[in-house]
C-alpha cells in the first residue's frame, strides 16, 4: 500500500495507491513519486499501472511518472511499459502529458503498450477482469479483479459507492481492498462509508477487506485533524491499512505485515 488517502490527503497518508509484486501498479496518483522515493523503489522497475479511472487523484501523477523514466531511472528507454486501462484512457493521458510537458514526453508516451480488453493476462502470468463500479459516470469509473479464479485472487475497488457488480467480484474473491473516501455524514453515494463498509463486511464476514482512501488522518497528537482522525468500529474482518502496509500470500490466506 503506497498510499491509502483519498483525495484531500489527511494528515499522515499520500494518495491511494497500490503496488502488486513490486513491479505493477494501480492508478498514477499524483502523490505517486513520493510513494515510490518514500519506499526506494525506482520507477523503471514498474511494468504496469493498471487505471481504474481518470479523476485527478487517481492519474495527474502520470505525467511526473513518465518524465522520471525518461530522464533518470530509464534514459534509455529499455525497459517496456505497459498500461491496462479502458478505450479512451489512452487519449485522456496523452492529452495531461501534453499539457503538462509539451513535446517533452511524446516519444516516451509512444512506446506505452496498451491493453484496453476487459479480460487478459500479463507475461508474468497476473490476469485481471475489470468490472464497471458505481461513481462518477464522467470519468469511466472501474475496479480490478486480480487472478480472478486462483487462491491467491483480491479486488481492487477503484473508486466506487455500494454496487452489485463490485459485490459480486468480491464473493468470487480471498481479498478485497476497498475505498472507504466519505465520512458518514456526507451525502454521496459515489464512495464507500462506514455503514457501507460494515454492512457488506457481515454479508461477507470470511473475507479480509483492507480500507484504502480514506478520509481519516493517522492519529497523532496536538494536531487538528483534516476531518478526523477517529476511526469507526469495523467488523473483524476489516483492517484499515496505513501507507506502507504489506500483504503477502502465504498458500493458504492474506496476511498484513503490518
Amino acid at each position: 500500500m503506497l498510499g491509502t488517502g483519498n483525495a484531500f490527503l489527511p494528515y499522515g497518508r499520500y494518495h491511494s495507491f497500490v503496488m502488486i509484486d513490486g513491479k505493477h501498479v494501480v492508478d498514477c496518483p499524483p502523490t505517486a513519486l513520493a510513494s515510490f522515493r518514500r519506499a526506494q523503489k525506482p520507477l523503471s522497475d514498474i511494468e504496469t499501472i493498471f487505471i481504474t479511472h481518470v479523476h485527478g487523484d487517481h492519474v495527474f501523477g502520470f505525467p511526473f511518472f513518465l518524465l522520471e523514466r525518461r530522464y533518470i531511472s530509464d534514459r534509455d528507454s529499455n525497459r517496456p511499459l505497459t498500461i491496462v486501462a479502458a478505450p479512451g484512457v489512452k487519449q485522456r493521458l496523452e492529452q495531461l502529458c501534453a499539457l503538462a510537458y509539451p513535446g517533452s514526453l511524446d516519444e516516451v508516451f509512444s512506446k506505452i503498450k496498451w491493453r484496453e480488453e476487459p479480460e487478459g493476462e500479463l507475461e508474468c502470468g497476473l490476469t485481471w477482469r475489470r468490472f464497471r463500479v458505481h461513481h462518477d459516470e464522467s470519468v469511466d469509473p472501474y475496479g480490478y479483479h486480480f487472478n480472478p479464479g486462483k487462491e491467491a485472487s483480491f479486488i481492487h475497488s477503484g473508486d466506487s459507492g455500494p454496487c452489485d457488480s463490485l459485490y459480486d467480484e468480491m464473493a468470487q474473491t480471498s481479498m478485497a481492498i476497498l475505498e472507504m473516501g466519505l465520512p458518514q455524514w456526507v451525502e454521496s453515494d459515489h464512495h464507500h462509508k462506514p455503514s457501507d463498509v460494515e454492512k457488506i463486511a457481515k454479508q461477507l464476514p470470511e473475507l479480509p477487506m483492507i480500507i484504502t482512501h480514506t478520509y481519516i488522518d493517522e492519529p497523532q497528537e496536538n494536531r487538528t485533524p483534516t476531518v478526523t482522525d477517529a476511526f469507526p468500529h469495523h467488523p473483524s474482518n476489516v483492517f484499515h491499512a496505513r501507507d506502507e502496509l504489506r500483504l503477502s500470500w502465504d498458500g493458504l490466506k492474506w496476511n498484513i505485515i503490518d
